[in-house]
């Protein structure tokens, strides 16, 4: 599309297959806050946002499109303010690693990501996981050399859905905010688009439904893998 110079990207469902990458860390995370209590961790992922008659997380989910500490307040509703901190730094740890490790590219993405750095894009991530999490995952899909930015949760004074990651990004970049597209698989990342003066971009590649996300969006896409011809065929 005409006018678009900078690209954000959502990170899981967006980047990175959600289901395939977070199920079992998810699991092993909720089977810990339930003292090992099967029955507990399944009801902890189903408030969480795993549907299991569906077999996969449910759109706009605390688990979909919230942060660790949103979790964190979720499953340990109990918990002081410090020992709150002291588990949303672990949740942290263990997403920056596990997620990382585990991180399993979404078809089509890297050819993608490819395309759009050679014609000169500016490309960066804006997601609610953490940033450490989030540069650790571009280096294990081996595409962090073409991002000039990662934006976690954690960098940004408020987390998506508010604009800060936008406007972070257009500052570092120079582009105007109209001139970045916000690309994600949930209505968060397209209200961020919105507040920010941001093309939204909607992908149906995570937990997002067309139905869901519709509404929200400039467009919606199957997948990033249709990007680079979206944006060619605007020109």
């Amino acid at each position: 599309m005409q006018g678009i110079k900078g690209i954000l990207f959502d990170k899981d469902g967006t980047l990175v297959d959600f289901e395939a990458t977070w199920f079992a860390i998810g699991d092993l995370m909720a089977l810990k806050a339930a003292d090992g209590d099967r029955s507990r961790a399944d009801a902890l992922m189903d408030a969480a946002g795993y549907d299991f008659a569906m077999g996969g997380f449910r759109a706009d989910s605390v688990f979909a499109a919230g942060t660790n500490a949103d979790i964190v307040t979720l499953w340990y509703p109990d918990a002081d303010e410090a020992a709150r901190a002291a588990m949303v730094k672990h949740f942290d740890e263990v997403t920056a690693e596990q997620g990382a490790a585990k991180a399993v590219a979404l078809p089509g993405s890297r050819d993608a990501l490819a395309h759009l750095h050679g014609a000169g894009f500016r490309l960066g991530v804006a997601t609610n996981d953490s940033t450490i999490g989030a540069e650790k995952t571009l280096l294990t899909l081996g595409v962090a050399e073409m991002f000039d930015a990662a934006y976690g949760y954690d960098s940004v004074p408020n987390p998506k859905p508010a604009p800060d990651s936008i406007h972070a990004f257009s500052k570092l970049t120079g582009l105007k905010p109209s001139e970045i597209a916000m690309v994600g698989d949930n209505r968060h990342d397209l209200e961020m688009a919105r507040a920010g003066g941001a093309l939204a971009i909607a992908v149906l590649s995570g937990t997002g439904t067309r139905e869901s996300l519709t509404p929200m969006a400039d467009v919606v896409l199957e997948s990033i893998a249709d990007l680079p011809a979206f944006l060619a065929g605007g020109a």
